[in-house]
Order: C-alpha cells, then structure tokens, then sequence
C-alpha cells in the first residue's frame, strides 16, 4: 500500500519476499485494500477470542478481569520489538484515510473491542468491584474513554521507545475506577 511522501514496501517486493505468485495473491483477493482488510479481520478475530477469554474467567470480578485485559494489554505493548503490538496502533492513523474498506475493518473491531471492556466494567458494577458512581460517564462512555486512553499511551509508548506513558495509562485507569 503506497502512502503519499512515502517509500512504502510494495507488493511485488512482498510477494517476492512470501515466495507468492502475484496471480496467487489475485486469485485470493482482488486488491491490496481487501487483502488489508482480510488481515484485519483476522487480526480482530484473534484478539476478540483473547479478551472472550478474559470475560469467562471462572470466579474473577469485573474489576479483576478489567485490570487483567489492561495488564496484557500493558505487557504486549512494552515489549522491545513489534511482535505483539497492537494493530491499532501500528495502522490506524495510516490506513483510515486511504483505505475505506480497511478503515471500515478497524472502526468495527475497535466498536467490538469497546463493547468488550464495556461488559467487563458493567460486570464490577453489578458485583461492586467498581463503583459507578466514579466512571467517566456510563460503562460504554467510560471504556470508549479508556481505550482511547491506552492507544494513545502505545502510540507514544512507540514513539518514544519507553513504557512509562503505559505506566501513567495504568495508574489514571486505577485511579478512575478506584482500584
């Protein structure tokens, strides 16, 4: 995917690099956006089935299981290399101009993840491990708040090579839920 004023892989190098016929990848998809968007959405797939994990955690509060999706979240985004970092992260300010097709992809997954945290944050209400008296307006209003909270703390996080922003994005999720 070429980006104006800038050198971008392209995708003969990469098919050349996966050893994949172009007339393969054709066969397979019928542009660079839909094979981007296919990526995506096995992306979100994954990462939902993560979190899904998260939710059916036997015994644990809604509180408990929050903080559990925020500390994987927290340990994937510090690590020293790109594995594990959060696709989000990685093309959402790059694509969402570019590509409908792929800007629709992480509108939904991000909406999917949103209703995730969402979920988690209703549960500690209904068994008291978060008092909703301290959420930043209703739980989707509130997990919407964190989340954008935590991509910007990995974007930063990315940026300038140091976790402390996803230290600081832990510490404020804590304070607001009184945890």
């Amino acid at each position: 995917m070429a980006v104006k004023g800038y050198t971008a892989v392209g995708l003969t190098e990469v098919l050349t690099t996966a050893t994949v016929p172009k007339g393969s990848f054709y066969h397979y998809f019928s542009s660079k956006d839909a094979f981007g968007e296919a990526v995506l959405e096995s992306y979100f797939r994954a990462y939902l089935a993560g979190m899904d994990a998260i939710l059916a955690t036997p015994g644990a509060t809604g509180a408990q299981r929050l903080m559990t999706y925020w500390q994987q979240f927290h340990e994937k985004q510090s690590v020293d290399h790109g594995q594990g970092r959060c696709l989000v992260v990685k093309l959402g300010a790059e694509v969402a101009d570019l590509s409908e097709a792929m800007r629709s992809a992480l509108q939904d997954g991000t909406a999917r993840i949103i209703t995730r945290i969402a979920r988690m944050i209703e549960a500690g209400v209904q068994d008291a491990s978060i008092d909703a008296s301290h959420l930043l307006g209703d739980p989707r209003q509130a997990a919407g708040t964190l989340y954008s909270l935590w991509l910007g703390a990995s974007v930063l996080a990315k940026v300038d090579h140091d976790p402390s922003h996803l230290d600081a994005a832990m510490t404020f999720t804590r304070t607001q839920l009184h945890l």
